[in-house]
This record gives C-alpha cells, structure tokens and sequence, in this order.
C-alpha cells in the first residue's frame, strides 16, 4: 500500500538504495523496509541498460517517518544543502548516532556530519536552543564537530 504521507523525503542514490534503506533501519529504531520495487531485466529495454534489479521505488521509514528513495544513477549527488536533524535525549544518544553516520570527517561541523551515502545529517541535543543562550555558548558551539552537551553547559 501506498504512503499517503502529505509530504515525505525521496532520496536518489547511485546504485546504494537498498543498502542504505538496510543500513539506517539497522541505525533507527522503529525503522522498517515496506517495499522494494526493482527494474526489470536490463535486457528488456535499453533504457535500462545497468539497472537490472536495483531499486526503482523503496519505501523506508525511519523512527516512524515515512521515506522513499532510488537508484537513479550517478547524475545527482546528495550535499549539505539538505539535512536531517536527530533531535536527541542525551549525550549517549549524540554519541551513538554520531558514530553510527558520521563517515567523512572533513564534513564535520556543529553537530553536523555525512554518511558513507554522502546523505548529511544534523546530530543534535533536543534543546540545542536552550544551549545556544549567551555568546560563549554560540562560540564554543561553533567551534565543535560532534556536540559535546557538557561543554556547552559548563561555558
């Protein structure tokens, strides 16, 4: 069955899409594969020269929200302009979902990071704002890769 989810996020991936749907499953919880439809045999057309059994439609859904996804070739590449924020509990939270996602350390930056997709991710205390008060919190913030909540705090 379709999602009727109003609005959801669709990702184009360069022949990744099922093992980043089994990969960010693994990573979220209350995270689900729904459906998987691959192309045909590329035989069949040449439109479809190379694409033999990848994805054509994945429907995911990550800690309850819905996401479609691809394998729509190399044409497009994901970058920071688009993120998904993980609003979480703790530090121990932060930590685990940081070390699960973050693969390109240069990309780094206040509690952001990219995946081994190339999919950016922002890891980030539910109260980010309440951490975010006085100067030297901002510039402290500014000056960190992964969050560390107990700096912030102690500025």
């Amino acid at each position: 069955m379709a999602d009727l989810t109003p609005i959801r996020p669709f990702l184009w991936f360069d022949g990744r899409a099922q093992e980043a749907m089994d990969y960010y499953v693994s990573v979220f919880p209350n995270s689900s594969v729904d459906a998987v439809v691959h192309y045909p045999d590329e035989s069949l057309d040449r439109h479809f020269q190379g694409m033999g059994g990848k994805v054509i439609n994945g429907e995911f859904t990550l800690n309850g929200m819905p996401f479609g996804c691809l394998d729509g070739g190399p044409e497009f590449a994901f970058n920071e302009s688009i993120s998904f924020v993980v609003a979480c509990e703790d530090q121990a939270e932060i930590d685990r979902y940081w070390a699960a996602l973050s693969a390109v350390p240069e990309a780094e930056a206040c509690g952001w990071c990219k995946d081994r997709f190339g999919v950016s991710w922002q890891i980030v205390p539910a109260g980010l704002d309440l951490l975010q008060q006085r100067p030297e919190q901002i510039q402290a913030f500014m000056q960190m890769k992964k969050i560390v909540i107990a700096e912030l705090e102690g500025v």
